[in-house]
């Protein structure tokens, strides 16, 4: 099952005399297990970060200094590592730019340490140590950090000028100053980045899943396949087929899915390993992300980026309605094996033989639906396309995606929490005046949410505002919801992992484009417009995805291990469905 807990994300704050106090978020661990209690009871089945001399993010700044894109102008404290994973704790450091002032000093409460005027530093006691985990210089310095908390205080001339407080050091993980954020070693947050024009297959399923296929089956010198769960023959049939010929071909999977690790997958990844492909899976006490979540592959030139995972319910066209997209853009394909490599190449990326040993396998039965093929893959022209990556910058680009929406929105997702910043942004575009339409999966265990999402929306449509939610009716053209995309103002299509909430924003790895250009837009919004149809105005009788009595069955069983976790007492814990059940 759940192999490891994993945390990431942004630390809870507030200003103190002059900066940032940071205090350690709520643990993920009991996050991870209700997860894996819910589903059990329902019957499912190496270096930190590089620290640049200025730190992404924005936060609050001291008085004593002025902002400039959102960072200190004058001397502060960058970011500090106060808890290595090393005896000793060897190769703490802090980081402090200077700004290219004088007389300056960095007190820990026990000493008081002379910080070089010349721009960035790292401050450690083991430099040696220290080098391999920061590309700034290390200078030697007569400092300690505590693990239970710390203050520390950055003076000129004997005025504090910057002052950073945290009352528990995350093992493994650097805070940002500015933002407050504690980060796992080896993760460097990516910002949007514009890839340029490119042609590209625009595709859903189940209607196309030879599209995927043939994308990976035409490879030439690489293909880079990352995803979530794999349990796909007839892929693992095209990647052995590519090894064969030469391809270099490297998958890189989560270890801990939830509701566990399939028997169907372990027979795939055993045949990729056996056939020479390099197979590893984001797994351990450290791992950099919550789950490694995103749905995409590169093949030479090409950028296949989905909303499914590579298994028969998903690729294979045998269950969800998902969207696809091929962009034949070379920088595309670039940026996505940065971050292949970027993820593969942690030390958290474990061997698929050497995770295997210890893991344990579930029982699945594959998704074995058969559906007409309603629309078929067209060639359309986008003007712009950017690459969307979580943790970093995916979630605040969705939003703000939503934010410049003039005319209409369509959302096709899974699930949205209707007390959520993505529903809040879409409830703000609706107070505007844009029409604003939702489409929720019909899957049984989002019923309940979905249905509160779709009564909302009602409320809200009685006070004037023109939005509406519906939950989707399949009709025979596929099993559920699972994509994860938006048409906005008929000219920018949203598509890719990511799920609507902060969570996977902040603490998964997901991967969607943004993808600007009427054809594009036009045939997504076709499709979502009969989905949309499909659905009707009623929305909350939608198709389920199994038989009736087998669904009501194991919603008797949720409820009685939700009323069990309930008498548990879980203080201050809420429950939010943030990754994939499938």
């Amino acid at each position: 099952m759940v192999s490891r807990a994993r945390r990431t994300g942004i630390a809870g704050r507030y200003v103190a005399a002059n900066r940032t106090t940071v205090q350690r978020p709520a643990s993920r661990e009991a996050y991870r297990l209700v997860c894996v209690l819910l589903l059990v009871a329902a019957g499912i089945a190496g270096a930190v970060a590089p620290v640049a001399a200025a730190s992404s993010g924005a936060g609050p700044s001291s008085p004593a200094t002025n902002t400039t894109d959102g960072q200190p102008a004058g001397p502060h404290i960058v970011a500090t590592f106060p808890d290595p994973v090393a005896n000793g704790d060897v190769g703490e450091f802090v980081v402090v730019d200077a700004a290219s002032a004088s007389n300056l000093t960095l007190s820990d409460g026990e000493s008081n340490i002379s910080v070089p005027s010349t721009g960035t530093v790292a401050l450690s006691a083991a430099p040696n140590a220290t080098r391999a985990l920061v590309d700034v210089p290390v200078v030697r310095a007569s400092l300690s950090l505590a693990n239970a908390g710390e203050r520390l205080v950055l003076r000129r001339d004997g005025v504090a000028v910057d002052r950073v407080i945290y009352d528990r050091a995350r093992e493994g993980e650097r805070l940002n100053a500015t933002t407050g954020q504690w980060t796992p070693r080896g993760l460097s947050p990516r910002p949007v980045v514009a890839t340029g024009p490119a042609t590209a297959t625009a595709f859903v399923l189940p209607d196309s899943p030879d599209v995927p296929l043939e994308t990976l089956q035409r490879a030439e010198t690489r293909v880079l396949l990352a995803g979530y769960t794999f349990a796909s023959p007839r892929v693992a049939d095209a990647l052995l087929a590519a090894a064969d010929r030469g391809v270099r071909v490297r998958v890189l999977l989560e270890g801990g899915p939830v509701g566990g690790t399939t028997t169907n997958q372990r027979e795939q990844l055993d045949r990729l390993v056996a056939g020479g492909v390099d197979v590893r899976v984001i797994d351990g006490p450290h791992a950099r992300f919550s789950y490694h979540h995103p749905k995409y592959a590169v093949s030479d030139d090409d950028a296949l980026v989905l909303t499914e995972n590579w298994k028969p319910a998903g690729t294979g066209g045998r269950d969800s309605r998902g969207w696809g997209v091929r962009v034949h853009s070379e920088r595309t394909a670039d940026e996505l094996a940065a971050v292949f490599a970027h993820d593969a190449d942690g030390i958290d990326a474990v061997p698929w033989r050497e995770h295997r040993r210890n893991a344990s396998f579930v029982e699945e039965e594959p998704a074995s639906g058969s559906y007409d093929a309603g629309f078929a893959p067209e060639t359309v022209t986008i003007e712009h396309v950017r690459v969307l990556t979580a943790p970093g910058n995916a979630g605040a680009a969705v939003r703000s995606e939503i934010a410049g929406a003039e005319a209409r929105i369509a959302v096709l997702s899974p699930r949205l929490d209707p007390d959520g910043p993505y529903f809040a942004s879409l409830v703000a575009a609706a107070e505007r005046g844009v029409d604003v339409r939702i489409l929720l999966s019909n899957a049984w265990y989002d019923e309940e949410s979905n249905q509160e999402v779709v009564e909302r929306t009602m409320r809200l449509r009685e006070r004037g505002l023109p939005i509406e939610a519906r939950i989707a009716r399949p009709a025979g053209r596929f099993g559920k919801v699972h994509a994860k995309g938006a048409v906005i103002d008929g000219e920018t299509v949203v598509v890719g992992s990511l799920n609507w909430n902060e969570h996977a924003a902040t603490e998964n790895r997901e991967v969607t484009l943004a993808l600007d250009g009427e054809a594009a837009a036009t045939y997504y919004g076709r499709v979502f417009t009969a989905d949309w149809d499909a659905a009707g105005t009623g929305g909350s009788s939608g198709e389920r995805t199994s038989s009736r009595e087998g669904m009501q069955n194991r919603k008797r069983t949720l409820t009685m291990a939700l009323g069990a976790l309930s008498a548990a007492s879980l203080a201050g814990f809420v429950l939010r469905r943030t990754v994939d059940f499938e």
